[in-house]
């Protein structure tokens, strides 16, 4: 692709005078119109206190509509978020700012007027005043229905019996939607030992709903089925598990190496011996995997781009010496554009094939528009296939060996500004497949539907409910939600005088699926198929008649890349598979499902996908095996009704879209219903939530301007203003722990960038540390990111106690000038590395910018900001001395204290233009300077070069 299609389209954001994001600039160019460049701009509105009160994106700003409008409390907390695409919502915290209720799915129209039909309302309960004041129930009351208690919370007391389990004070039974999860026993880091699982009794009726009502346990426990489900767990004094006992007494074991990387596993089906899982794994220093051994004897090697460390192959192979042959089962081979997009993608354990005088080369290759959105993808795919829809296309069994099986397809993609998919154009040229998938947007909102459900735009909101939930998968397919948004059942089949095929969901109180029915209707018969999902496990029961199979699928929770699932009869066993059938799934880039092995090694089945999934190819060596094969695109379980479920979300891809609204909200953007940036090729999603880097779990989710949950209340907002994502206090606390435990590779001493971070903000203004990492959406997404993920460095600082910060907080309200704190939050804010240093590091700089700082101090401009010279000078000069670790002498002569200052400064006007060039430019200066090996001169003379390299601006007053 031609790197002039993405010439000149920057991405820009436009701030007002208080600092605030009102535009957001970005510019669309595709590659059938080159010379063309549409700018399209995101618009935000704030209040005069600095909240942000809506925000729209190009297409329906240019109709005169918001996306969202917020409105805030005088705290700062978000109290109504109403939006086009999920609804409006309401919130309102207690006194003492806890939940206490929210109301839902409210439909408001233009004129601002409220059609409440749909309307939940959720209210907390807490414990009384002479006790902690935990949640102890949560009611739901659906529009003008009777309210009843949908959660209930039980915590354990303070007697021996539960100080001997580590339960005094926890919470110990939870009564959700779908029974009662209790909590038996938990080890003293915090593991659960010992977990307990009840179904509702009626739990297979999807209209059956819970209703905790009255004290009396024993009432709720008559509501149970009897049957109970255990997951018993092991684990090490630092938290590691080392087995795992699921519910019907399977038993996995696992083993770590020094690092505390996982090394082997093991499984022991109940009853039989213990088989090894995974042989052995091999991590570089980056925690990357090298090369993972299974029980199956294959091994499957990564590469890495040694530039980007990007994933450049993943090969699956038979060694030599294996019982089955050495053979090269999957060899995918990845190439990326300059900032990561795929390009291509090879298997090279495929032979290029030949029909109908059409060369078919085992390789997808994909491009895209300047906005990295996919615009065209090539492929191999079945030269029978037929229109991609919900049904599993036909596959070929036996594994195929001729060339009759394979043709080429071309797929073309467009858009609208608001970033909807629109339409699918699909042509494989040797069979004159060729057709068109078209998807109508409403005019009003990012909802969307397939044209065979209508193709006029101000019809498509009707086909929403008013949370955003779609409902009707296809014509004549109507879809059932429950009140908190979750599909509830699917009808594929409608009948006039009988009953409809169907199938149905419960979902526990985390609105993660616990169990799925399937109903159809047959001649003469009805079969139905009941899911049970536990820790581990699957229990899958099919029923027709007298006919009964029980299946127990056994998860192994760790086995490497590769997900490795037991097939265990109790009954009912097909007779062309053997039971306890280990099949062993090895994916791609994104988590899909391509290559199935069996526990010999030997191939089970073979599936490519098309970019938006749906399978484009799938052959198997025998048509009962890929029976039993659910896990497919994505890594995604993929229903009945052809939709893949992610968690929290269910997903269509024929249309290339969610079936529902983001119920993160605009964690990923203003459109709630587009899949991972359309990018699916480079990016994944791991629950429906937000889109993820493929392979490393990387977030790259933008951050909602405000933010407000309908299940746990609101977010505190005060930050509201920041497109950035907004980070919770375990996150934040995690990835500093990352920086401070993690060994470095290298013996040479890393620097740090004397930038300020929020913590030290929080100290220095002295604010809560909760409220100050609360407001973490002034963190880059990218900075958090690097900081949480960088396993190789090991940042040596200075440890403060609380009154020596406490101190230093002081000498900074006591000076003549309070600069420096107001810096350590700006400056924080423009650094998009900021994070690679903490906030003890940037209190050390304070300190002595507050010890040396005069009365009327110099002032100078950093980034853009007016500061002290003398601050300035501090901080960078307390980044050099890091970088050295205070170890060097002055053994040439040379001023060494104003040279420091000197790249000091240096540093700070070169940071902004190229943070990554500036750390390797000074552990180069730290290597010379600790080696005696640099002169003044030539000290200087290299400042002066980096200086020019970067295009950084240089004064006399910064080099002497």
């Amino acid at each position: 692709m031609s790197t002039s299609l993405f010439s000149k389209t920057p991405t820009a954001t436009v701030l007002d005078n208080r600092g605030l994001t009102v535009r957001e600039f970005s510019y669309h160019r595709h590659p059938d119109s080159p010379d063309t460049t549409r700018e399209r701009i995101t618009h935000h509105q704030y209040n005069v206190r600095g909240f942000l009160l809506q925000s729209a994106d190009p297409r329906l700003h240019d109709t005169g509509l918001a996306n969202f409008s917020y409105l805030t409390g005088l705290t700062g907390n978000v109290l109504r978020v109403q939006g086009v695409d999920n609804g409006t919502s309401v919130a309102l915290n207690d006194a003492a700012g806890r939940p206490f209720m929210t109301v839902s799915n409210i439909d408001t129209a233009d004129d601002g007027t409220e059609n409440r039909n749909q309307a939940v309302t959720r209210t907390w309960q807490y414990e009384d005043a002479s006790l902690p004041g935990r949640p102890i129930s949560i009611t739901e009351q659906v529009n003008s229905e009777a309210a009843r208690i949908a959660e209930r919370f039980v915590y354990a007391g303070n007697s021996d019996a539960e100080k001997a389990q580590n339960l005094a004070g926890l919470r110990v039974s939870y009564y959700d939607t779908a029974g009662l999860i209790q909590q038996d026993s938990v080890a003293l880091t915090g593991v659960l030992l010992s977990v307990t699982r009840r179904l509702l009794k009626d739990a297979d009726d999807p209209n059956t709903e819970v209703n905790w009502q009255g004290q009396d346990a024993s009432a709720w426990n008559d509501l149970l089925e009897a049957e109970t489900y255990i997951t018993l767990t092991t684990s090490d004094a630092t938290g590691a598990v080392l087995s795992t006992t699921d519910a019907a007494g399977h038993q996995q074991r696992m083993a770590y190496d020094v690092a505390g990387m996982m090394s082997c596993s093991w499984l022991t089906v109940k009853g039989g011996t213990e088989q090894i899982i995974v042989k052995s794994l091999t991590y570089s220093a980056a925690g990357q995997k090298w090369r993972e051994e299974h029980g199956n004897g294959v091994v499957t090697t990564y590469l890495y781009e040694p530039e980007t460390q990007r994933l450049a192959g993943i090969k699956t192979a038979r060694p030599e010496g294996h019982v089955s042959g050495a053979k090269v089962l999957q060899d995918l081979r990845y190439e990326y554009d300059p900032v990561g997009n795929v390009l291509s993608i090879s298997n090279d354990a495929e032979e290029t094939r030949f029909w109908r005088n059409q060369k078919v080369v085992p390789e997808n290759t994909y491009s895209y528009d300047s906005l990295y959105q996919l615009i065209s993808a090539t492929g191999r795919e079945m030269a029978n296939a037929d229109q991609q829809g919900s049904n599993l296309p036909s596959f070929i069994v036996p594994l195929p060996t001729d060339s009759s099986a394979y043709t080429r397809f071309i797929r073309t993609y467009r858009y609208d500004n608001g970033g909807n998919l629109t339409q699918i154009r699909h042509s494989a040229p040797a069979t004159n497949h060729s057709y068109t998938t078209d998807i109508t947007v409403s005019d009003r909102s990012n909802r969307g539907v397939l044209s065979t459900l209508t193709t006029t735009p101000s019809d498509v909101d009707a086909l929403f409910t008013a949370g955003g939930q779609q409902k009707q998968l296809l014509a004549g397919q109507p879809l059932v939600w429950t009140s908190r948004n979750e599909l509830q059942k699917v009808s594929p089949v409608t009948r006039d005088d009988s009953a409809d095929d169907q199938e149905s969901y419960r979902y526990d109180g985390g609105s993660q699926r616990i169990l799925k029915v399937g109903i159809q209707k047959t001649s003469g018969s009805t079969q139905m198929q009941r899911v049970v999902y536990l820790p581990g496990l699957e229990l899958r029961s099919t029923t027709n008649g007298d006919a009964e199979e029980s299946l127990q699928v056994i998860i192994v929770g760790e086995a490497g890349r590769a997900q490795v699932r037991v097939l265990h009869w109790e009954s009912g066993k097909p007779a062309d598979i053997a039971n306890d059938q280990t099949r062993y799934s090895y994916d791609n880039l994104v988590g899909s499902s391509q290559l199935e092995l069996s526990g010999e090694g030997e191939i089970i089945s073979m599936e490519e996908f098309y970019p938006y999934g749906g399978t484009a190819l799938l052959t198997a060596r025998s048509q009962a095996e890929v029976n039993y094969k659910t896990i497919r695109y994505s890594g995604k379980e993929r229903d009945a009704t052809g939709l893949y479920y992610y968690g929290f979300r269910y997903y269509q891809p024929w249309a290339g879209r969610w079936l529902s609204s983001d119920r993160a909200g605009t964690l990923d953007g203003l459109n709630l219903y587009r899949m991972v940036r359309n990018n699916p090729v480079t990016l994944s999603d791991k629950d429906g939530l937000m889109p993820t880097k493929a392979l490393d779990g990387e977030e790259q989710g933008s951050s909602p301007s405000a933010s407000m949950s309908g299940d746990t209340g609101i977010k505190n907002s005060k930050r509201n203003d920041r497109r950035r994502r907004v980070f919770s206090p375990e996150e934040m606390s995690q990835a500093l722990e990352a920086l401070r435990l993690n060994p470095s590779e290298k013996s040479e001493p890393t620097p740090l960038i004397a930038s300020p971070v929020e913590e030290s903000a929080a100290d220095i203004s002295a604010i809560s540390t909760s409220e100050a990492l609360t407001q973490a959406d002034d963190v880059t997404e990218s900075s958090l990111t690097a900081m949480a993920s960088n396993t190789r460095r090991k940042r040596v600082r200075r440890v403060f106690t609380e009154e020596q910060k406490k101190e230093a907080i002081e000498k900074i309200k006591h000076s003549d000038f309070k600069e420096p704190a107001d810096v350590a939050q700006e400056a924080h804010i423009k650094s998009a590395a900021a994070l690679h240093s903490v906030s003890d590091n940037m209190l050390n700089a304070v300190d002595e910018a507050a010890d040396i700082a005069p009365k009327k101090p110099e002032m100078i401009l950093l980034e853009g900001i007016e500061m002290p010279l003398a601050s300035a000078e501090a901080m960078a000069t307390n980044f050099l001395k890091n970088t050295v670790k205070r170890k060097v002498k002055n053994d040439k002569g040379w001023n060494l204290k104003l040279s420091l200052e000197n790249i000091g400064r240096a540093a700070l006007v070169g940071h902004e233009n190229d943070v990554r060039g500036f750390i390797d430019f000074s552990q180069e200066i730290a290597k010379k300077i600790n080696a005696s090996t640099i002169s003044e001169r030539e000290f200087i003379d290299e400042v002066k070069l980096y200086m020019q390299r970067y295009k950084a601006p240089i004064s006399s007053q910064l080099l002497h």
